[in-house]
């Protein structure tokens, strides 16, 4: 089982180089709010324009630790370096600030996604603005805020960037909002576990196996796309064509209920022969991964060993079995149950993880949330609330759900973390 301590095997994809900046923008996602995102932003600007100073405190830190799980046995000298270092004006930095600032440019990079996402939001401080012109839509009476009201009609061309602001406090604002960051975060999720599978086809390609081509990444693509690249591409063709299908019961009554007529969820010509043939793909596509590898395997190994199962003849005080390269040694290497059952529990992890990646890639819908009750007090609690509750929690909570997302729903594509660190020849 992978930790966040593990070290990545030789040569194999790095996932820095595209969590860089996918992690920034997935957690912009869930903390989308322009206000809290220059928040953030001036935070990592100080801390990048004291950097120089800052980083000094970093280093006296790091050697006052260095000094202190060296020399514990010479506590007198540890106090009298601390105390040489406090009369020079280097003050240590604390462990978060340290952390901090260590990871200023992912803090610059997470604040700038998060006033993108804040504007496509329209959300200051969880209030709308009408930044970029008026809106498309008006009240069809006076009491278009009423829960009981007929809600909005369009007048106008779209709101030309973002979420138009008279949603808000409509009566169809949490129908459509939640309908449009549910069905985005199906899309970014699928995206992401596509660009891990893909990840995974050029470790393979550069460790030269064949096999984990041809047996992992081709079923698992068609596995992922067969059922949720299907459902994302019903998606965008929704959003395109404006219809009012129902894509729970066309997802649902594709496993219970294939051959029936489809009827108003009817999204385009020839829906129904498509998704039979995408089921049989998935249902073939857990097999091929299952299977074939593990028997492939013991068939390379039986060749490779074929007419060397009678090794030399050796004297009876010699054991074959301590002789590195006796075949009996080599032969008792391969163990097809171990290897198929641990394929088995891969080949049953994808799939299981297909339905729960996907699941979980909605935590970026479910973050967001508009607090209403800040509207209500006064000034002092409002900020208080914002910057201590509000800023902090929300930002560690997105910033958890992020990191999870990064570290279970994409890197466990390609991405084994079982290497050892190098360590050079030394006396």
């Amino acid at each position: 089982m992978r930790t966040f301590i593990s070290i990545a095997r030789y040569q194999e994809a790095n996932p820095a180089v595209y969590t860089v900046v996918t992690f920034p923008f997935l957690f912009a996602v869930m903390f989308g709010d322009w206000g809290h995102g220059i928040c953030l932003l001036l935070g990592a600007l100080v801390l990048i324009a004291r950097e120089s100073r800052l980083s000094t405190q970093a280093c006296a830190r790091t050697y006052h630790d260095f000094l202190l799980a060296r020399l514990s046995e010479a506590l007198t000298l540890t106090q009298r370096l601390s105390e040489r270092g406090n009369q020079n004006g280097i003050d240590k930095l604390g462990s978060f600030m340290e952390m901090l600032f260590g990871g200023r440019y992912v803090l610059l990079l997470m604040s700038l996604f998060s006033i993108y996402c804040g504007l496509i939001y329209n959300e200051f401080f969880s209030v709308p603005f009408h930044i970029f012109g008026g809106s498309a839509y008006k009240c069809r009476d006076a009491t278009c805020s009423d829960a009981h009201s007929a809600g909005l009609i369009k007048f106008r061309d779209p709101y030309p960037f973002g979420v138009d602001p008279s949603w808000r406090g409509s009566r169809s604002e949490l129908p459509f909002l939640n309908s449009l960051k549910m069905k985005m975060s199906i899309l970014l999720g699928v995206a992401q576990m596509n660009l891990g599978i893909i990840l995974s086809y050029f470790n393979a390609r550069f460790f030269h196996s064949s096999l984990d081509i041809r047996y992992q990444f081709v079923p698992q693509m068609i596995f992922l796309n067969s059922l949720f690249g299907y459902l994302s591409l019903l998606i965008i063709i929704k959003w395109c064509i404006g219809s009012q299908a129902d894509l729970y019961h066309v997802m649902i009554y594709m496993f219970l209920s294939p051959t029936d007529d489809l009827g108003e969820n009817e999204l385009f010509w020839g829906q129904r022969p498509l998704q039979i043939v995408l089921l049989l793909l998935a249902f073939v596509a857990v097999p091929w991964m299952l299977f074939p590898k593990p028997f492939i395997l013991k068939k390379l190994h039986s060749e490779r060993f074929q007419g060397r199962n009678y090794g030399m003849l050796v004297s009876s005080e010699f054991d074959p079995d301590v002789e590195p390269d006796s075949a009996r040694e080599h032969h008792e290497e391969f163990n097809f149950s171990e290897v198929f059952v641990h394929q088995m529990i891969h080949s049953i992890e994808f799939v299981l993880g297909a339905v729960s990646n996907t699941a979980s890639y909605l935590r970026l819908w479910a973050l967001r949330y508009d607090n209403v009750v800040i509207r209500l007090i006064g000034l002092a609690v409002f900020a208080f609330a914002t910057a201590f509750i509000l800023l902090m929690m929300e930002t560690l909570s997105a910033f958890l759900h992020a990191l999870r997302l990064h570290w279970v729903e994409f890197q466990n594509k390609f991405y084994h973390g079982d290497g050892y660190k190098f360590k050079p020849f030394s006396f």
